[in-house]
Parts: C-alpha cells; structure tokens; sequence
C-alpha cells in the first residue's frame, strides 16, 4: 500500500479543504437557482411531458 513519504502540513490541508468547500458552495448555488427558475416557470431550456394518465392497465 502506498504511504506518503512525509505529513501534510495545515495549511495545505486548510487550503485544499477551502477550495472543496468554495466549490462545493457555487454548485449548491447554481442548484438552487435552477430549482427557483423550474419552479417559478422562467426556465425557457426544459421539455415538460404532459402526464397523460391512461386506464390501459386498470382494463386488464
């Protein structure tokens, strides 16, 4: 199994966790926009389904 040859030191490691997290924060971001714009009905770049219920399988 491969051992790093020597520790990391804090901060690399705080550097490398606040990077994960400033990513992790704009991708939340962008979800939840996009959330809001479906929601509300401004989203123009989506392909609604109409739901057609059909009694096909309740015949049988």
């Amino acid at each position: 199994m491969a051992v790093p040859k020597k520790r990391t030191s804090k901060s690399k490691r705080k550097s490398r966790q606040a990077v994960w997290k400033r990513q992790a924060y704009f991708e939340a971001q962008k979800a939840l926009s996009l959330g809001r714009s479906i929601l509300s009905g401004r989203a123009a770049g989506f392909y609604y389904p109409a739901n057609e219920e059909t009694d096909e399988d309740d015949e049988g």
